[in-house]
């Protein structure tokens, strides 16, 4: 069991994780940036140490500032919490360097399910049903004409490095798909500096199903249970529930079952998710993506299965029957938008996320920045209630 971790986050995450690792007995480092120096999971650790100045890229993105606060404070591991490094491999690989560990998942695994093309090819492998399509990078949009025609339109083209929605474009014909070729592409390297596209037959009016996986170091692997993510906007979670109103038992066993056959396959460590789109009409489900990371969403496990691990433990894990579940718990992620001129709508660009867990009442978890136009820290927006 470790003595001392430090946590390279902030906000409603890393005062989890410093309660977590407080019941476990273990102290607590907050790194921080300037813009953070008063806040609330500063003021919770049993240590605090700067990371650098506001922006995101001289602190919490920057790997050799929170190596260096690892050393100066004597801190054993790190827990990324979700996004800033939780999902780049060339942290836990310098953390290992340094001899630090990495509370998450190997960097092999990181990089692997983060390629969406990869982690397809090895879902199925381990025998995870995976959406038709095409397995490998599409080249151009006559080759997506090629590979439509052939597994029948509707179709959908994804980023090989996406995630939020991003470099995502339905197409019904050859038209719409070549336009939607470009466009794609050209949103992918934009946002991932990475433009591979990959193309799957289109699964209409499907339901979002994720899994979450803990996975301890002597190749023990458990489920979690379901979330359901079906309600969205642009391709982002609004509404998370628990258990889904949608699942059989058997349907929920084979689902669960197919999350821990991918998770040993990949040699999977710490907690994590596996999404999947259910086909309602077919009672058929398939591969989505891995989560190498706690997702925002991890409070509605929590609240559901009763549980208060983080991937902090280092002692062996029981099976889901050693799992006391709860009621129906449901959470609400209210984006907040701005006009912009995005197909004519409206833009998330600078947006906040407002984080609401329904259980038994309300409650408000955090407020994220997503950017910086706001002109103000986090904690204003909360307080006038986004």
């Amino acid at each position: 069991m470790f003595k001392k971790i430090l946590i390279a986050n902030r906000g409603e995450i890393a005062c989890r994780v410093i309660r977590t690792a407080r019941r476990m007995g273990i102290v607590t480092v907050a790194g921080y940036s300037e813009a953070d120096a008063e806040a609330l999971h500063v003021r919770m650790a049993d240590e605090a140490v700067a990371i650098g100045p506001a922006p995101s890229a001289q602190s919490y993105l920057d790997i050799k500032k929170i190596v260096a606060a690892c050393r100066q404070t004597g801190a054993e591991a790190v827990h990324p919490g979700y996004g800033f490094l939780s999902e780049n491999e060339d942290f836990p690989a310098a953390l290992e360097k340094a001899g630090i560990v990495f509370i998450g998942p190997a960097a092999r695994a990181i990089a692997s399910m983060g390629d969406k093309i990869e982690a397809k090819r090895l879902a199925a492998a381990a025998g995870v049903a995976t959406v038709p399509g095409h397995d490998g990078v599409v080249a151009s949009a006559a080759d997506a004409v090629k590979i439509a025609r052939k597994i029948k339109y509707p179709v959908m083209l994804k980023a090989a490095a996406g995630g939020g929605g991003k470099g995502m474009r339905v197409a019904a014909g050859d038209a719409q798909l070549k336009e939607g070729f470009r466009l794609a592409s050209g949103e992918a390297k934009s946002a991932f500096g990475d433009a591979r596209l990959f193309l799957e037959k289109y699964i209409e009016e499907p339901r979002h199903i994720e899994i979450q996986v803990l996975a301890d170091a002597f190749g023990n692997v458990v489920h979690l249970f379901e979330r359901e993510c079906s309600i969205q906007r642009r391709h982002q979670k609004v509404i998370e529930e628990a258990p889904s109103p949608l699942l059989n038992a058997k349907t929920r066993a084979a689902m669960g079952q197919a999350a821990v056959s991918l998770a040993k396959a990949v040699d999977y460590r710490s907690a994590g998710t596996v999404e999947f789109i259910y086909d309602g009409d077919r009672g058929d489900f398939y591969f989505l993506e891995v989560n190498t990371r706690l997702q925002v969403e991890h409070g509605v496990t929590d609240d559901r299965v009763v549980t208060d691990r983080l991937g902090v433990e280092e002692t062996p894990i029981g099976g889901e029957a050693d799992l006391p579940q709860g009621g129906q718990v449901a959470q609400s992620l209210a984006d907040l938008e701005v006009p912009g001129v995005v197909d004519g709508g409206l833009s998330t660009k600078g947006s906040g996320l407002l984080v609401i867990l329904l259980d038994a009442g309300v409650l408000v978890l955090d407020v994220q920045r997503r950017g910086d136009s706001f002109g103000e820290d986090p904690g204003a927006i909360a307080a006038r209630g986004g």
